[in-house]
């Protein structure tokens, strides 16, 4: 049997996001949120490792994903990993070689989050939960799952993985209700050698402060590169925003709040300094960015865009130091007594759309497991080349990060 890691990230259509309580999870598990600031553990050096590896990856293609729906079922799956698979993952997360009081604190911290967004809130909405999908014949460690359900408020569901097409279809169904139908096949291809699914999932929906004027949206180019020019929907509004110029990325950072407490931070590179900007991109810039914005009148041209990306992070993750996992040297005996489990797949898919009224955002993150087998006065900011967002929630957690190369939106001039 494999154990897979099946990762999804996922916008929500305009017209399933006002049913914020169909999420990947039963509605007393819904989470919006919080009133008071919770931060997520620092796993910023991941992070970013992460993006330039996805953009390594991906040349010259969009890029979107949640950094903190990949990192919180890695750290779920470290709890039943031992010897050099734990060492691994928990070093890629930022955790040192002893564990001990740091490690204590990337579960307790994802705890704390999974308990602070529980309070409903109406704007924004953010929804984090995870499932486990487990095979009954199979003994799983009474440890694990205790952590899984007291640390990471996992709900458990038993799967008979021996009838494939079943198996399968109880996931995707699952999946599919809980998310309107926005997620359909997130798994695939089963045999009958899966042991257990795991799934992660964020949602996010927030409205901007201060709406854009759909009346102001006009088709513009956009310059994908020097050859290709894409025609967008660009909407356009002067008003006060956040705004820094960092002189030495060779960037300007615009930094539009949403109603609540979180914000998206847009980052045009100088022409041909995209690269420096994705090398140099850390959480200290991020955080520095943050303390030394002011506000200043532009205005602001910003496409509106849908964009999606989908990645096999077991072709990934190996770059970060994530290796054995995926391999026969997997050792997982703390999942399962089972010496011969490994994580056969870890997939993630994600998608986003802006517009003028704000930001739907979602993300799920599953894992597989299974036994082995082989105006004029004001600056004028134009988003009109590819650039880079984040969507940041209590001016620390990073929720969604990607680049833009190519927005939809247009045919091509």
């Amino acid at each position: 049997m494999q154990l897979c890691l099946l990762l999804c990230l996922l916008l929500l259509s305009p017209q399933g996001l006002g049913h914020h309580h169909h999420s990947w999870r039963a509605k007393k598990r819904a989470r919006e949120l919080p009133v008071v600031p919770t931060a997520a553990p620092d796993n910023g050096n991941f992070t970013f490792d992460l993006f330039r590896a996805l953009v390594a990856a991906s040349p010259n293609q969009n890029v979107f994903f949640s950094p903190l729906s990949v990192s919180m079922p890695l750290a779920m799956i470290s709890l039943g990993a031992r010897s050099t698979t734990r060492a691994q993952i928990l070093g890629a997360l930022g955790v040192g070689l002893q564990g001990g009081a740091e490690e204590e604190e990337l579960h307790r911290g994802f705890q704390r989050l999974l308990q602070g967004l529980s309070p409903p809130r109406e704007d924004p909405q953010l929804s984090l939960g995870n499932a486990l999908f487990l095979k009954p014949t199979v003994h799983v460690q009474d440890t694990f799952l205790r952590a899984m359900r007291t640390l990471y408020l996992a709900d458990t569901f038993p799967t008979n993985f021996e009838d494939p097409e079943r198996a399968q279809k109880q996931i995707n169904d699952y999946v599919a209700k809980q998310t309107k139908g926005k997620i359909v096949d997130l798994v695939k291809d089963f045999d009958s050698s899966e042991i257990m699914v795991m799934v992660n999932y964020i949602y996010f929906k927030a409205k901007w402060e201060t709406l854009f004027d759909p009346k102001s949206t006009h088709k513009q180019d956009f310059h994908v590169n020097s050859e290709t020019v894409v025609q967008v929907p660009m909407m356009k509004r002067e008003d006060d925003y956040y705004y820094l110029l960092d002189r030495n990325l060779y960037c300007r950072v615009v930094g539009l709040p949403y109603q609540g407490n979180a914000t998206a931070l847009f980052i045009l590179p100088s022409e041909g300094r995209m690269g420096k900007v994705e090398a140099e991109l850390s959480q200290e810039t991020l955080r520095k960015w943050l303390k030394k914005f002011t506000k200043r009148k532009l205005q602001l041209y910003l496409p509106k865009f849908s964009i999606e990306g989908s990645y096999h992070l077991e072709k990934v993750l190996p770059k970060l130091g994530i290796r054995d996992i995926f391999t026969s040297h997997a050792d997982l005996t703390g999942f399962t007594n089972h010496s011969n489990i490994q994580v056969s797949e870890m997939v993630h898919k994600a998608m986003v759309e802006v517009d003028e009224s704000g930001t739907k955002a979602a993300a799920a993150t599953g894992m597989v497991f299974a036994f082995r087998s082989a105006r004029m006065g004001s600056p004028r900011i134009v988003f009109d080349r590819p650039f880079l967002m984040a969507i940041v929630e209590n001016n620390k957690n990073i929720l969604f990060l990607g680049k833009v190369t190519r927005p939809s939106g247009g045919d091509f001039s």
